[in-house]
């Protein structure tokens, strides 16, 4: 499974975005968090998916899937999925959270996912939605993937883990883990209400652990992160070092073998 980080930020872009880094990716000028899968499987299409998409090479017309975790803007923006659609042929399937309704989009086909369900995308390759501690007006879920073997959980926005959640990922074992990040390595911040800071995930870790979510040899990764709330990049990965977690970044390139 290979897998591409588009985007990694929450929603405090940097204004440097319309003109140094419009070309490039940065490691600390993040876009809004989007993530790419096996070339065609996109997670979230929000205010910079098609720069970034732009900007790593990816034709539209590639993309044959859309998993919306929730309908704020920095994930989910319904013109640039209309673009997406029109250069593609066959339709382009946008998996969302049961109870949604999307705007009519031609070309598109939408999937309403019931939380705690399988769904098969394609061979060897199934999703479940499961339920997000975020904006519940934002009809927010998480993803847990299973490509040819692979489990990947992808759970950006949210806080800790609901409960119904944490019974359905005992003993997961996941192979990948990107986790929400918002806030950085301090407490007392307000946002830990639907985000978290790395000090909640030092906490969460251990139990997740052993409740057989994550072992030893889970790749975890941080992501939506907030600069303003975070030191820069660097410092960050060097503050998560000795957790054994490492710090997503905007055209990062991971392969699970």
């Amino acid at each position: 499974m290979e897998i591409l980080f588009l985007g990694t930020c929450a929603c405090d872009y940097s204004p440097k975005l319309n003109d140094e880094f419009f070309n490039t990716f940065d490691l600390d000028a993040r876009r809004s968090s989007c993530l790419l899968m096996e070339g065609k499987y996109l997670i979230d299409c929000g205010a910079h998916a098609l720069d970034s998409l732009r900007i790593a090479g990816i034709n539209f017309s590639a993309i044959s899937d859309i998993f919306i975790s929730h309908l704020h803007s920095d994930h989910y923006n319904s013109n640039h999925i209309q673009e997406i659609a029109n250069s593609k042929k066959d339709k382009l399937r946008v998996w969302v959270k049961e109870g949604v309704v999307l705007p009519s989009m031609k070309n598109v086909e939408v999937v309403s996912m019931t939380c705690g369900e399988k769904y098969t995308v394609d061979d060897g390759f199934v999703v479940m939605g499961l339920q997000a501690n975020h904006d519940s007006k934002a009809f927010p879920q998480h993803f847990l993937f299973d490509v040819d073997g692979k489990s990947f959980l992808y759970a950006c926005d949210g806080a800790w883990v609901c409960v119904d959640t944490y019974y359905r990922l005992k003993d997961a074992k996941l192979d990948l883990f990107v986790v929400d990040a918002t806030c950085g390595d301090y407490l007392g911040d307000y946002r830990v209400g639907e985000h978290n800071c790395i000090p909640m995930l030092r906490v969460l870790m251990p139990s997740l652990k052993n409740f057989g979510v994550i072992t030893d040899d889970t790749q975890i990764y941080l992501s939506h992160i907030a600069p303003s709330l975070h030191k820069p990049h660097k410092e960050i990965e060097q503050s998560v070092q000795s957790n054994g977690w490492k710090v997503a970044y905007d055209g990062l390139k991971v392969v699970l073998t």
